[in-house]
């Protein structure tokens, strides 16, 4: 049995302490994450070797990766690993499915890594279709889905609701085009891990989601396959608990995406635009101080996107983007000065405050004509592996 720790450095920064094992031509490696799993251990395993050895035509491993158990599951484990050919342990000291499974996946030399849940609920005649794309190079990554057509799902209907609306919502925040986050039943080729791993921070059961909004940022294939499922009775999830750190996960999820990143530059700058023409107003005039406003905020508006919204370092080009970033600025001073003449027709002797607010509805306006310029002209961006999602691969150079 091999014992992992976890390094104490953030997920995907520096790894895991593992034993070296020898080279081997292996193509699955099936990871069974497992905490205090006593009573269906030996069972699934068992049911699942039988399947893999009569029905899998491929060179195969099972891997138990014990998280934290506190009861006889390594003992049972251990077992099980001495009884039967192709079944190996690991076991961490720290509890966390995703922690499991980034340990036992960056230790595997396979040329494919899957999991499925130790309760064996997804039917096993769908491991060959989940796992075929991978092998053939066709795909990155695979999933089983309940929510696909032609699934068959024996659940509750609580258990159906909370999935298909956690579904919708990551649909919604996070603009996932896949059916079925969190079904425990996934495969991804070996070659792409690290990258996904390197992007992935949760350590529990967000795992998921966030191995599949990246693999989809990154425009990789996901390949589904609808599958048979029977819910477990005898689930120990705290649904409740797991819900929150979901719904947090995808908070953070989509925080970190660039058209969130500009969302909350442009509210910066709003507030910013609007306070320095309400100190000048008085001093210089409206159109004057809404031109000088404005140009103060386009120029560090400019910089902030450059660095922050599409993660440019680095002096190359930075020239080019303020000037085009002046460009920019012209069209959202057009817009601006437009609306203030506007008011100034309707009411000449209009209110400071009405014409702020006039101002900053004009500037909201162009903050959307801004993201379509910074995002398709003055940043421009090539979509990595030629697959655009809406997660940019940026020319760094300038070019």
């Amino acid at each position: 049995m091999q014992t992992l720790t976890a390094d104490p450095a953030p997920a995907g920064a520096r790894g895991w302490g593992v034993q070296p094992g020898p080279p081997a031509e292996l193509d699955v490696e099936i990871v069974i994450p497992v905490f205090n799993e006593e009573r269906d251990l030996a069972r699934s395993i068992h049911r699942l070797h039988r399947f893999l050895d009569g029905r899998l035509p491929f060179s195969w491993r099972i891997t138990i990766a014990d998280n934290a158990s506190t009861d006889i599951t390594p003992e049972i484990a251990d077992a099980l690993a001495s009884e039967l050919d192709r079944v190996s342990v690991v076991r961490l000291e720290q509890k966390g499915r995703g922690r499991a499974l980034r340990a036992a996946w960056s230790a595997s030399r396979a040329r494919v890594v899957a999991y499925m849940d130790v309760d064996l609920s997804t039917g096993l005649h769908a491991l060959l279709p989940l796992l075929a794309p991978l092998l053939s190079g066709h795909s990155e990554v695979a999933i089983g889905s309940r929510l696909a057509p032609g699934s068959r799902v024996t659940r509750g209907p609580k258990r159906e609701f909370i999935s298909r609306a956690y579904n919708h919502l990551l649909r919604v925040a996070l603009r996932a085009r896949f059916t079925d986050a969190q079904c425990g039943f996934k495969a991804v080729r070996a070659d792409v891990v690290p990258e996904l791993l390197a992007a992935v921070r949760d350590q529990s059961w967000f795992f998921d989601t966030e191995l599949l909004i990246a693999a989809q940022r990154r425009g990789m294939r996901i390949h589904e396959v609808p599958v048979d499922w029977v819910d477990d009775p005898d689930s120990r999830v705290d649904i409740v608990s797991t819900a929150l750190a979901d719904l947090r996960g995808v908070a953070r999820l989509a925080m970190a995406t660039p058209l969130a990143r500009f969302a909350a530059i442009g509210v910066v700058s709003t507030l910013a635009y609007a306070l320095l023409f309400l100190l000048l107003a008085g001093a210089v005039g409206s159109a004057a101080a809404s031109a000088a406003a404005l140009a103060v905020t386009a120029v560090g508006n400019t910089a902030a996107n450059r660095r922050i919204t599409f993660e440019i370092r680095g002096r190359d080009g930075l020239a080019r983007h303020q000037a085009a970033g002046f460009l920019v600025f012209v069209l959202a001073l057009a817009l601006t000065n437009g609306a203030l003449s506007l008011l100034h027709d309707l009411d000449r002797h209009a209110p400071r405050l009405l014409e702020a607010a006039v101002l900053v509805l004009a500037t909201l306006v162009a903050t959307v004509t801004r993201y379509v310029a910074l995002s398709s002209w003055v940043f421009r961006g090539r979509p990595r592996r030629g697959r655009p999602d809406g997660a940019l691969s940026l020319d760094t150079q300038g070019n």
